[in-house]
């Protein structure tokens, strides 16, 4: 027990480190994306933190099978290193042994991925969801960042601001440019340009539609490249703001699906889906029964000879298993029970390797009755 204990302390401490390590890398690639969109005005600040603690569980499913993998091969690699698992060895203490204490944590991570991946990640990805659909819902208008040129939904207008106010209520200097589309395929489409000394947005408290009042200014409509264009002074002047229409991926509402409503459907990619959330938490005992032997290093080698083999072989069963799913979402592969078949290879290859290190380990013994020393 004090050397399950030992065992089950230094791989976790080492899981717990690569993890935070991996966990960090891809979080922050995420919201170096979310805070680019924030600054082009295409995403509100206030909703960047919110959006990454929904993306959270998505990115620990996958970083904690990693994670766990080069956990084990740094934990135990150490203990070759420094000779303290080939005491144990010399002590009785088999790999199949190191393999039974190994899959205690494995199934503890296992829970906690498939905790993950059948329901915080798809309640993350709903939420996540309808954080960016009700920011995108908003006028335009509300992301304007001041002294830039940005483009609305189908860029069919331009619009600007010299300022804003505090409250981002008021524009100042407005200039607003927008392309009507020919009435004819030969017609040439007709182009309106307005300038506002200031703007402000009002909401109709009847029909909810959101308005920009424009006030002392003037509006030019015509077609480039002709002379009748008409130039209208105004001192007030009303321009209705569209509610930019949302298109949710497939894709996106699918990961988004409780793993009920998947069970339930008949659906090909829904299918593909199901079966890729139970082969998270299975992935992670396939890698802790290949990581055991592939952590035995020699000490003259180092405790990374085999990393970078190691990581390319988990890299390699990774990306065929998401190979098959892709495969089964095209249509290429009609059953989706056929993700299953992924597994096995790879849990067989790490039992031979166990196996096959058992071998060399323990030679025959001569028989005892013949090695009695008759003095």
């Amino acid at each position: 027990m004090i050397i399950f204990r030992y065992l089950c302390r230094e791989l976790l401490f080492a899981t717990l480190a690569v993890s935070a390590v991996l966990l960090l890398m891809v979080m922050s690639g995420r919201f170096v994306k979310y805070l680019a969109e924030a600054a082009a005005g295409e995403l509100s600040a206030n909703i960047l933190f919110s959006l990454m603690g929904y993306r959270l569980p998505g990115f620990l499913e996958l970083v904690l099978p990693l994670g766990f993998f080069v956990g084990i091969l740094l934990a135990y690699g150490r203990l070759y290193i420094e000779s303290e698992m080939t005491v144990l060895h010399a002590c009785g203490f088999s790999e199949r042994r190191l393999l039974g204490y190994t899959l205690a944590p494995a199934l503890i991570v296992a829970l906690v991925v498939a905790a993950m991946s059948l329901y915080l990640t798809p309640t993350g990805m709903e939420r996540s969801s309808g954080l960016l659909t009700a920011d995108k819902s908003r006028s335009e208008f509300d992301h304007l960042v001041p002294k830039k040129f940005v483009a609305t939904e189908g860029d069919r207008a331009v619009y600007y601001a010299k300022s804003l106010s505090r409250d981002r209520s008021t524009m100042h200097d407005v200039f607003l440019a927008e392309l009507s589309s020919g009435r004819a395929e030969t017609e040439t489409a007709q182009q309106t340009v307005t300038l506002a000394r200031e703007g402000i947005q009002q909401v109709d408290p009847e029909t909810g539609l959101r308005y920009l009042v424009l006030r002392d200014g003037y509006r030019y409509e015509g077609v480039p490249g002709q002379r009748d264009y008409r130039l209208m002074k105004f001192a007030s002047y009303e321009v209705l703001l569209e509610i930019p229409e949302m298109r949710q991926r497939s894709r996106d509402r699918i990961e988004s699906a409780s793993t009920l409503d998947l069970w339930r459907s008949d659906g090909r990619e829904e299918r593909a889906n199901l079966h890729w959330r139970f082969s998270l938490p299975v992935l992670v005992l396939v890698v802790a029964v290949l990581a055991v032997p592939l952590s035995r290093t020699n000490p003259r080698q180092g405790r990374y000879a085999k990393m970078i083999p190691a990581v390319l072989l988990y890299i390699t069963y990774l990306v065929i298993l998401q190979g098959v799913r892709g495969a089964i979402e095209d249509g290429k592969i009609g059953n989706p029970a056929a993700i299953w078949l992924v597994h096995p290879p790879f849990l067989i290859l790490g039992l031979l390797l166990l196996g096959g290190r058992e071998r060399r380990r323990c030679p025959a013994r001569p028989d005892d009755s013949k090695a009695v020393d008759h003095a």
